[in-house]
Formats: C-alpha cells, sequence, structure tokens
C-alpha cells in the first residue's frame, strides 16, 4: 500500500514538472487597461496645426527618441500620445511658434512576434484589439504538432521583460513575442 501511494505521488510529481506552467504576473493584464506607452519602431503622425512643414509622420529610433524640426531630438520611449504632443508643443513655445497645437497619433505599431509550432514563425504588424489567436493566424495557423490551447508571451513592461503563459484568446500589445509550444502527445 505504501508502495502504491509513493508511485501514485512520484507521477502527480512527474506530470506536475512536465506542465512548466506559468501564471503569468499581475502586471501583465493590468498593461492591457492602461494607456498605450510608445516605444521604438513605432510610426508616429504628427500634426502642428497651421504648421504643415512640421506635420508628417515621425519613426521612434531605437534609442526611444524622434528628431523633430527646429527642437531636435525628443524623447518619446515610455510616453502617451498627449504627454508626448505637450512636450513636442512645449519645445515649439520656446522661441519658435507662439500658441502650437500639436497632435500625435500612432500611425504604425511596433511588430509582434509569432515564433514555434506555426506554419511561417516571424515578424507582424500588429493590428488594434489583436488577440494571440488572429496573431497566429496571421503566420499561417498552427502547425500539426502545436499547443492549441494556450502560450507564453513575452512583454515588456516598465524596462522589465515579463514571460507568462496565456490562453489563445487574450490579447496581444505591441512588440509582444508570441511562442507556440509543441504538444506532448
Amino acid at each position: 500500500m505504501r508502495m502504491r501511494a509513493l508511485l501514485v505521488l512520484g507521477l502527480c510529481l512527474g506530470l506536475a514538472a512536465c506542465s512548466g506552467y506559468r501564471q503569468p504576473p499581475t502586471a501583465f493584464h493590468e498593461t492591457l487597461t492602461q494607456p498605450y506607452r510608445l516605444d521604438s519602431s513605432d510610426k508616429l503622425r504628427i500634426i502642428v496645426f497651421g504648421q504643415d512643414d512640421l506635420s508628417n509622420t515621425y519613426v521612434i529610433d531605437q534609442a526611444g527618441y524622434i528628431s523633430f524640426p527646429l527642437v531636435g531630438s525628443v524623447a518619446a520611449r515610455g510616453k502617451t500620445q498627449q504627454s508626448l504632443a505637450a512636450e513636442i508643443a512645449a519645445k515649439l513655445r520656446q522661441g519658435y511658434i507662439r500658441d502650437p497645437d500639436v497632435s500625435v497619433e500612432v500611425d504604425t505599431y511596433r511588430p509582434v512576434f509569432v515564433m514555434g509550432e506555426v506554419q511561417s514563425s516571424g515578424q507582424y504588424n500588429y493590428v488594434a484589439g489583436m488577440t494571440v489567436q488572429n496573431a497566429i493566424a496571421t503566420a499561417g495557423g498552427f502547425s500539426p504538432r502545436a499547443q492549441q490551447i494556450d502560450v507564453d508571451i513575452t512583454r515588456q513592461i516598465n524596462g522589465e521583460i515579463l514571460n507568462g503563459r496565456v490562453p489563445i484568446s487574450d490579447p496581444v500589445r505591441p512588440g509582444d513575442t508570441i511562442y507556440v509550444r509543441e504538444r506532448y502527445f
């Protein structure tokens, strides 16, 4: 009887070790309800009303800056669209334009990356409202060996890289890396 109990306990521990489930940290899902934070590779449409020469599209570089006419480099990484617009307006007010009215919109979000057991791993354009399932469909769908219930996501939050396992119905954020695991059976 004792041997049977040890065998069952060993089997349960072995199966638990194989699952490797990692519940995502709470900050992982909190980002979904917070305002969008700009980062490298986001393409912005910046409009300075009444100043057609300044209104254009700008890409945030790898260092997190945009190069804006008259004022030079402006830090954009980690800011909301509204806070970046306010900063550009403040810099333009310093001797360039009396009362600038600035608007910042995301023209193209940074891409998402889909890897693992999908038909075509790679980098794909993010679309507002995208879910894990949509991203996988963009990558050609699951491979025949894919685990189709949940996936691992790597997401950068406030400069920290977090990993978590989520169902395929979860939303995706720009810059996420989605990894589809291989099923065991």
